[in-house]
């Protein structure tokens, strides 16, 4: 994937794009998989790099979601397993299974969690990932060495799906491309072009180069998330504001914390959310609130009473009393939620299902809903737009179909791993130069040859989309991600011939970003 020849392929297409995407999170990605592996004729464009908001900073699991459980939302429960069912089998080297407890203080938690749990397996039938049990104390400690075991009774493990999501992003992309789509990173639409009123194109604008381009598609397709509104206003400036995003907030710390295979699931915390302690890459990722935020941004910021709930909560789970001094990173990411006609300002009950819109003007909104339940969405947006369309109505394809990179036994030790079928490439790579084989830092997995492989083959264009999404670096130890960044930088700016001046603004407007991982 060449991204100079993602543009030169739309400066030379004749007529109209069966479908435009504004958006590459996993939204706009999924609907650009579906669309292009329909056989319509489809370009996506994203503003910034592809999951640059809120698709690369999930929790990290693909999950039927206990709390919608809780809630009564069992169509949508119903819904997500399903869906983890089948991301399980279409990305097995990104999406792994997982298990977690749900520690038992009080006497009525076993039977309790024990029996909704029972529930869960019971509607994930034949696509269930391994039947929840209640554990002994004993059992519990065994699983949960550092867990706080003052008045701990024992525990109930069930579950659920674990992934990457950038990298999963990234293969979709990839899956896409094969299908013939064609996806632009950094280029963001400044209007939508109409004819007697009905949108039939975009204009967009490459942030890297500058210029400007005007496409015409037979269907616009707003797929932007929490900037649902900025499209809607640009379709119509009376529109009124459909999202109330709400910021959701992640640490990082050492895994020594919880050195078990199992994750932690608090599901009540003092403002009623769910509260994961998540093994993922060697680290222990901690998470999440739920706080209303008034405008989005592309780089949210944790607030410091967010940091201090959930090391709080941490330190009320977990022996080790997690502070400041051990985060490694924090991220936030902001969720697309739906206004049910309220003001939208208790965000924690508002619906996580997806919304699908239709304009007077025939541009197709597709919002809220998570990262399982995306392909999903996806198959809704594609049959509604095609109807919008006038196109001949193809069948989805989507629900058995490999998404790139798909290798079934992976060995989750490897390093590469989560590049899948793609690994023997970057191995390639390091047999032709092998310096490309020497590790970038000593805390972090990442190797030489994941650089080049990126430029290369992933469209990575800044020391960011490296750094922070096609490796996880920022994620997992931001300290050390700054450190690598000149090395970075270098190795991009030889592969895509570019000056010392370039390698220094990006090293400098990295380090900016970065800043605010760091504690």
């Amino acid at each position: 994937m060449i991204r100079t020849e993602m543009i030169d392929a739309v400066k030379n297409k004749k007529g109209y794009f069966d479908l435009i995407i504004i958006g590459g999170g996993a939204t706009g990605l999924g609907t650009a998989v579906d669309a292009a592996s329909r056989g319509y004729s489809t370009l996506l464009l994203e503003q910034h790099d592809f999951a640059k908001g809120t698709s690369s900073r999930s929790t990290k699991l693909v999950h039927g979601g206990v709390r919608y459980l809780q809630q009564g939302n069992v169509s949508l429960v119903l819904e997500a397993l399903r869906e983890r069912g089948l991301l399980i089998q279409n990305a097995p080297h990104l999406v792994r299974n997982q298990s977690f407890i749900v520690p038992n203080y009080d006497w009525w938690e076993g039977p309790f969690y024990g029996i909704g749990m029972k529930v869960y397996d019971m509607l994930a039938g034949k696509l269930g990932l391994g039947p929840s049990k209640n554990l002994s104390l004993e059992k519990t400690i065994e699983q949960l060495p550092t867990l706080e075991q003052n008045g701990l009774r024992g525990g109930v493990i069930y579950y659920d799906g674990q992934f990457d999501d950038s990298r999963l992003a990234i293969n979709l992309v990839q899956t896409a491309a094969e299908h013939g789509a064609t996806l632009i990173n950094y280029g963001k639409v400044t209007e939508l072009l109409k004819t007697n009123n009905m949108v039939d194109g975009v204009a967009f604008k490459d942030q890297l180069t500058g210029e400007e381009y005007e496409i015409n598609g037979r269907v616009v397709i707003n797929a932007t998330g929490v900037f649902t509104d900025n499209i809607l206003k640009m379709d119509n400036p009376e529109a009124k504001p459909i999202i109330a995003p709400s910021q959701g907030v992640h640490i990082v710390i050492d895994s020594e914390f919880s050195p078990g295979e199992s994750a932690i699931m608090v599901p009540h915390t003092d403002d009623g959310r769910v509260l994961f302690a998540v093994p993922w890459n060697g680290k222990l990722v901690l998470g999440t609130t739920d706080t209303p935020v008034d405008n989005p941004e592309l780089e949210p910021k944790a607030m410091e009473e967010e940091i201090d709930f959930i090391l709080k909560h941490a330190a009320q789970y977990l022996t080790g009393d997690p502070t400041r001094e051990d985060v490694r990173s924090v991220f936030a990411g902001l969720r697309p939620l739906v206004k049910a006609g309220g003001d939208g300002s208790d965000t924690a009950s508002i619906s996580r299902d997806h919304t699908l819109i239709v304009s007077n003007s025939g541009l197709v909104t597709i919002t809220g809903g998570k990262w399982t339940t995306y392909r999903k969405m996806a198959q809704d947006t594609v049959d509604q737009a095609a109807t919008i369309a006038g196109l001949n109505i193809n069948e989805c394809v989507t629900e058995n179909m490999r998404i790139h990179g798909w290798l079934k036994n992976t060995d989750h030790s490897d390093p590469l791993h989560h590049y899948g079928s793609d690994r023997i490439e970057i191995e390639k790579l390091i047999k032709e130069n092998p310096e490309l084989g020497e590790p970038l830092h000593e805390r972090l997995p990442y190797l030489k040859a994941e650089v080049i492989w990126g430029v290369r083959n992933e469209m990575a264009m800044t020391v960011e989309d490296v750094l922070a999404r096609r490796t996880r670096a920022l994620l997992l130890d931001a300290k050390a991600s700054v450190e690598m960044a000149p090395e970075v930088a270098e190795l991009m700016g030889n592969e895509m011939d570019k000056s010392r001046e370039w390698q220094k603004t990006q090293v400098a407007s990295y380090e900016a970003v970065a800043s605010a991982y760091i504690l």
